[in-house]
């Protein structure tokens, strides 16, 4: 028979902590997605370079973040290179094992972006006197990135929700971790991670509809 009795009352009156948490998750997200921006262009470097030594660490990067679960990426930065003698915080682990996957996801979508981008066109600005340096950083990764910014938020929005990942290995500021210790001293698990859910939604809708607009407003013809 079903006799729980609801008390939104007391989630509701811990949902400042609950957003301090989401305050906290967003960054983590942010910071994650800079850093997997920044190795994701080096990974495409490296996979474009013709060296196949770094072509081949690239290739596998991307081959282990996009073939493997994210928390155990996490897990590995936090347990195993602790056996090397590497000890990572929870907030760094899990901070680092976001920023892998990021960038083994992004870097996928820059090589389907410059499969896009016409040959004709690096040709055509290496006839006019610019160097190969200056080509990409010109005319290849301005229309790279236009083209894999789409997919770039909705990888946003899995770094978003990959953050709660982060109890597993203690992390216990961002919204995950605050609702988990609410719930425990409490136990009213439905009303607490429900509201968790309603919060993660609406950040991640947030961040979809903010992406759609600077589409909108930057790449206008």
């Amino acid at each position: 028979m079903f006799n729980y009795s609801f008390r939104w009352n007391q989630a509701l009156a811990a949902l400042p902590q609950m957003l301090d948490g989401a305050r906290v998750t967003l960054g983590i997200a942010l910071q994650s997605m800079a850093i997997g921006l920044v190795l994701a262009v080096v990974l495409t470097l490296c996979r474009r370079s013709g060296n196949w030594f770094a072509a081949a660490i690239a290739t596998g990067w991307v081959e282990i973040a996009r073939n493997t679960p994210g928390l155990f990426q996490i897990y590995m930065a936090h347990f195993g290179l602790g056996a090397f003698g590497i000890h990572l915080s929870p907030f760094t682990a899990l901070l680092s094992g976001i920023a892998f996957n990021n960038a083994g996801y992004l870097a996928e979508n820059f090589r389907g972006a410059l499969t896009a981008i016409p040959e004709t066109q690096t040709r055509a600005a290496r006839s006019l006197g610019l160097s190969g340096g200056q080509t990409f950083q010109l005319i290849v990764l301005p229309q790279m990135l236009r083209i894999a910014f789409l997919p770039t938020t909705n990888q946003m929005v899995w770094a978003i929700l990959m953050t709660s990942l982060g109890v597993t290995v203690g992390m216990n500021a961002d919204l995950a971790g605050v609702t988990q210790e609410l719930n425990a001293r409490s136990f009213r698990t439905f009303e607490f991670f429900a509201i968790a859910a309603v919060i993660y939604y609406l950040i991640t809708k947030a961040v979809t509809l903010a992406a759609r607009l600077v589409a909108w407003r930057l790449f206008i013809y």
